[in-house]
């Protein structure tokens, strides 16, 4: 993707179809004159006079607990320099976005137009009451050490300058992990620290805290070695001036243990590496470019431990491992400040999580067997969904301890749950599923190409990294099509019905003539279908000259699926195919089956359709806990629409007794656990989370998945083809971009799984 490319889109994605990337929903009920009444005059006076009396009530009345403002002054704004405030709010909004997605903070961004600290500080200070804590972001350095110090000092409220902290815990986590594997201690370490930025300050701070000794640090500014007879040092970057006689990063480097890269891309030489310790270890976390390059770096230390802030390489220092779940953390027990021991508190519980196992989901999700703790993993992935459970308890426990916490937790296991719970709402599936897919991109066939939905998902699937396309359909019309949307690359364009292609296509009906020929098929009749693009695709993947299948789009789903089956069939053991949506509602991924394919299923196809969606679930990293639905509650109805559920839940319990599933119930039973264990608590799914929702016919499931999509505004990502012999997936008629995206990385992930399984 060209430069202009990029910067084209990204104005796109914050000017369409909303400007800007985060908004105020209400959280109570206002269709009726009594909600209006209660939300603002008269009944709003109530919470009022009680708060008057005593401020904290705020916390009880009011957003407050939950909302965090996310403050700049657009003097330090990532790489861009000091852009002004205006232009910081997109950055704002952005951090906003990551507040609520990986720890459900609301956050109001709030950009102030001042370089004067001591204006800054009041505007601040004067806001504060709204919110329940202050994230500084994006301030220049040397003023935002006096910025947080003061706003830390005069306010009730936790405050934290990410710039500086978060970094600072990330990579402390790392290096103590780091340090066990090299099997060095940190007070005994000599650390070269490269730069002397509010990152770099803080960084060498809290790893004195965890017990690094002053005395065994160099760090160097853009000037050199900052030693102790230069006369230009600020008070900061004077804490950490050495005695020692050295000017160069390179003189720095010898016998050093560890390098803290927090400065310009590569500025270390593998002759620098060479000349540090046994089991060295470097953080190069300039960003998007490194101090050194990772396989330069590999390639000249075999015993080097490394990271980055890149997300291709192992071990990412992303401060979205910290910030959220700190103020998460400090917000749930109304800690009027964030301090070490909760900073401390978050290394500690980062750098544990670690060394535990990993959950199947995150290996999933970054295609790795088995995810073990060592020079390759030394901090958690981003997207592990550990991380709300863990840190958030530990922050708060240490803000507890250390006499800051107002609102003392007392049952942890509850709380545990409830972060678990507050998760519940995100896309984090999508995510992982893209993330997936991008580890090992699959030839994916677009039957559609000429169809511009199609043609731009598949630009987004080339660009992304997600899929190696192959684009199907007129020549002349696709290439016009990408000449308009700039998909300026070298991938290949098919017209089946060309005369470049009669070579392939008598290669193609010659196959599929002796397959079909004592089923009515003619070699005539083949060669003539393999004309048409969904015969053609079919093929393609069958002969191996793609790897999946998109199609469906300007098409009736019948018509698709009939030459899917004639040409590629269903899977080893499978004796029927279904589908399945999955469905990203408010309370987590739901899986609703069948969608698409049979209309009016047995007892005996609803226990296949079970059976094959636990498969796929278990696909995506979950655990299966299903819910086989109907009008009727456990016998409450003998139709014979209610008892075929009846009878295929009673052959999944007698033969798969290990599967989590259960029925016949009625939906809101089913996802209504409390209401379940009151009128039935023999129910198999007490105790679990239902995620999967078999139907007992089309009619039901496919009603079911459109009304979520188009009422609740619920995410999608389906109909998943499940039970064919190959991956080929089938698109909705008339999806969206978005949707044949993830449609796309589900095709890379079934492809991926089924070469795994041929191994």
């Amino acid at each position: 993707m060209s430069e202009e490319r990029k910067r084209i889109e990204a104005l796109l994605y914050h000017a369409k179809p909303t400007p800007g990337k985060i908004e105020v929903i209400p959280t109570k009920k206002y269709a009726s004159q009594r909600d209006l009444s209660l939300a603002y005059s008269p009944g709003v006076a109530a919470p009022c006079l009680e708060i008057e009396k005593d401020k904290n009530l705020a916390y009880k009345y009011t957003a407050k607990g939950n909302l965090v403002a996310v403050i700049s002054n657009g003097t330090a704004v990532l790489g861009l320099g000091n852009i002004g405030p205006e232009a910081s709010k997109p950055v704002m909004e952005g951090k906003g976005l990551l507040f609520k997605i990986f720890a459900d903070i609301n956050v109001f961004d709030i950009e102030v137009n001042t370089e004067n600290v001591e204006e800054f500080i009041q505007t601040v200070k004067n806001i504060a009451p709204t919110f329940g804590g202050i994230n500084l972001e994006d301030i220049k350095a040397p003023e935002a050490f006096e910025i947080e110090r003061r706003l830390k000092e005069e306010l009730d409220i936790p405050v934290m300058h990410d710039d500086q902290h978060g970094t600072a815990i990330i990579s402390a986590a790392a290096l103590i992990n780091a340090l066990e594997l090299a099997g060095k201690k940190i007070e005994d370490a000599n650390i070269v620290i490269s730069g002397a930025g509010a990152a770099a300050i803080s960084c060498s701070r809290l790893y004195q805290a965890f017990g690094a000794k002053r005395e065994n640090m160099v760090m160097l500014d853009s000037k050199g070695v900052i030693r102790d007879s230069r006369t230009d040092l600020t008070k900061e970057k004077a804490e950490f001036a050495t005695h020692k006689a050295i000017d160069t990063l390179e003189e720095a480097m010898k016998n050093a243990d560890v390098f803290i890269g927090l400065s310009q891309p590569d500025i270390v030489t593998p002759e620098m590496l060479l000349s540090m310790a046994k089991n060295p270890i470097v953080f190069a976390m300039a960003n998007p470019h490194p101090e050194i390059k990772y396989n330069i770096a590999l390639a000249t230390r075999k015993d080097i431990i490394m990271a980055t802030g890149r997300s291709d390489h192992p071990n990412q220092v992303n401060n979205v491992l910290g910030f959220p779940f700190i103020f998460r953390g400090a917000l749930d027990v109304r800690a009027t400040k964030i301090n070490e021991a909760m900073k401390m508190a978050a290394v500690k519980a980062l750098a544990g999580l670690a060394k535990e196992p990993v959950p199947e989901q995150v290996n999933i999700a970054y295609s790795e067997k088995h995810l073990t703790f060592g020079k390759d993993y030394i901090i958690p992935k981003p997207f592990d969904p550990r991380l709300i459970a863990e840190v958030p308890p530990a922050v708060a426990k240490a803000a507890m301890e250390s006499g800051v916490a107002q609102e003392p937790i007392t049952d942890w296991d509850k709380y545990r749950d409830a972060l678990l719970e507050r998760m519940g709402s995100d896309n984090k599936l999508i995510r992982l599923l893209i993330n997936r897919a991008k580890l090992d991109p699959k030839r994916v066939v677009f039957a559609e190409a000429d169809q511009l939905s199609v043609l731009k998902a598949a630009q987004i699937a080339y660009e992304e990294g997600i899929a190696h396309p192959i684009l199907l359909g007129r020549k002349d019309v696709i290439q016009q099509l990408m000449e308009e949307i700039e998909f300026n690359a070298d991938v290949s364009i098919i017209d089946p019905k060309s005369d470049e292609e009669t070579e392939r296509k008598n290669k193609y009906a010659e196959v599929y003539w002796e397959r079909r020929k004592r089923r009515g098929i003619t070699y005539y009749s083949a060669q003539k279908l393999m004309r048409e693009r969904n015969y053609f695709a079919a093929m393609m993947v069958n002969e191996g000259d793609a790897d999946a299948l998109i199609s469906g789009y300007s098409r009736n789903y019948p018509t698709v699926v009939k030459p899917m089956l004639e040409l590629i069939g269903l899977a080893k053991g499978a004796t029927k195919i279904a589908t399945t949506n999955v469905m990203m509602t408010k309370r987590g991924p739901l899986f609703l089956s069948d969608t698409s394919i049979n209309i009016d299923p047995s007892a005996k196809d609803l226990v296949k359709i079970a059976q094959m969606t636990s498969q796929i679930i278990k696909m995506f990293g979950m655990k299966p806990a299903m819910a086989m639905t109907s009008y009727s509650n456990f016998g409450s109805s003998g139709h014979i629409n209610a008892s075929k559920v009846r009878e295929a839940v009673a052959y999944l319990h007698r033969h798969y007794p290990d599967m989590i599933v259960d029925g016949e119930l009625q939906t809101d039973f089913a996802l209504n656990e409390e209401m379940l264990r009151e009128k039935f608590p023999f129910s198999k799914l007490i105790g679990s989370k239902v995620n999967a929702l078999v139907f007992p016919n089309l009619d039901s499931a496919n009603i079911t998945y459109k009304l979520l999509k188009e009422l609740n505004d619920s995410q999608s990502i389906g109909p998943i083809m499940m039970g064919m012999r190959k991956p080929v997936h089938i698109l909705q008629l008339g999806a969206n971009v978005d949707e044949i995206v993830n449609m796309t990385a589900i095709a890379v992930i079934d492809a991926q799984h089924k070469e795994n399984k041929e191994l």
